[in-house]
């Protein structure tokens, strides 16, 4: 039996709790389409972000360690990857819209700049005085904006509760239907969950990145309480396996027990609120109860793991040595294509009247790959920087 639409969202309706975003109800865009017969808003979504250029882009970005450093680090697409696939665990036990958390999770760094955190400090700089930078913003820009695959409307058109979800922050975007409901509402319980879900991510496999470059040791961690009682168990439970398998069982352990420790705790809010409604949901916004959470000791656990990655891995001199490079590179280029308008592709060029100089060199060097960035500055004969 071939499932039609109207199939697809009474199955919907069926399997989703009462809080959970309904195709039905939220699957609105700002430029009207007709449905498609066979499969819903979200996960229509999440197909156009999978083949939008700038996620491919994503695989040549920054996580920690740019591409050249090696193949078994993590890049901005391998952190989108997983940051998904947490997400849609821990929407699929809550009852959640696993289409919605999804589409959100794949499209949250679509806006990050070349060279991770420290590109995005650049680019922060350098528009300072001309409307500032930041990555989740650039990333609603891409989405609405930037991304060109339709003759009918400009980016995606994606659905506005998915938009809403991509407002991480909430507040400072530019005024639209979305982002007031946004800020009136608040967000969904999905969007919350890939906040959360992002957190675990970078949290987790950045230990593992860091003991794969050895930048850190199992000697260093040994006080981390999160780490501690998960090598522990992994030895005590595997006591003649070798230890890059500890390591690895080690990794796996502490990610599953942030995991369930994000779907109990956030399963026993939901049911301590009495929250049965999408309604209940935005009330307790409003009344800023958090519905989303870990527990108290996990929180601690958490502050603790991410107090230690700041200072032995990403303020590690090796890392910072790559930041400061790529803030170097990101500098050149911004003040190479202000000077030279004639070297910045005709698809970003035609904005300037409408937005600037400023904003429009922002645009195309935001949406560069590490590569990329390299490439540009071998090609205009600028600047060539042997360290990356």
């Amino acid at each position: 039996m071939l499932k039609e639409r109207s199939i697809l969202l009474e199955e919907e309706e069926k399997l989703l709790a009462p809080y959970a975003q309904k195709s039905s109800q939220t699957g609105i865009r700002e430029f009207a389409e007709a449905e498609h017969p066979y499969r819903l808003p979200f996960q229509r979504d999440k197909d156009r972000i999978i083949h939008c250029q700038a996620f491919k882009r994503l695989e040549y970005k920054t996580q920690v360690f740019v591409y050249s450093v090696g193949d078994h680090y993590r890049n901005r697409l391998t952190h989108t990857l997983e940051v998904a696939g947490v997400s849609r665990t821990v929407a699929k036990v809550l009852g959640l819209n696993e289409d919605l958390t999804e589409a959100i999770a794949l499209a949250h760094d679509l806006g990050h700049s070349p060279f991770g955190h420290a590109g995005q400090d650049a680019l922060a700089e350098l528009m300072r005085s001309n409307g500032g930078f930041e990555h989740n913003k650039q990333s609603l820009r891409v989405v609405q904006k930037l991304e060109r695959k339709y003759p009918e409307f400009p980016g995606l058109n994606l659905c506005y509760a998915t938009l809403q979800g991509i407002m991480k922050h909430g507040g400072d975007y530019e005024k639209s239907f979305a982002n007031l409901k946004r800020q009136e509402d608040g967000p969904s319980l999905e969007a919350q969950i890939v906040d959360f879900s992002d957190e675990i991510a970078y949290s987790s496999h950045d230990i593992e990145d860091g003991l794969e470059k050895k930048f850190i040791s199992p000697e260093d961690l040994v006080d981390i309480q999160l780490w501690r009682r998960n090598f522990q168990t992994a030895k005590k439970t595997y006591p003649t396996a070798k230890e890059e398998l500890i390591l690895r069982t080690t990794f796996r352990n502490i990610l599953n027990e942030i995991v369930s420790n994000l779907i109990t705790t956030t399963g026993s809010k939901l049911e301590l609120h009495q929250i049965e409604t999408e309604e209940d949901v935005q009330n307790a916004y409003r009344k800023k109860v958090k519905l989303v959470s870990f527990s108290e000791s996990m929180i601690e656990d958490m502050k603790e793991l991410k107090q230690f990655l700041l200072v032995h891995l990403y303020r590690h001199k090796d890392v910072e040595k790559m930041s400061d490079q790529g803030k170097e590179i990101i500098y050149v280029l911004f003040d190479y294509f202000m000077k030279h308008p004639d070297k910045i592709p005709d698809s970003y060029l035609e904005r300037e009247n409408e937005e600037g100089r400023h904003r429009i060199v922002c645009d195309y060097i935001a949406g560069m790959t590490d590569r990329y960035a390299m490439e540009k500055l071998k090609q205009e004969g600028i600047l060539w920087s042997p360290y990356l």
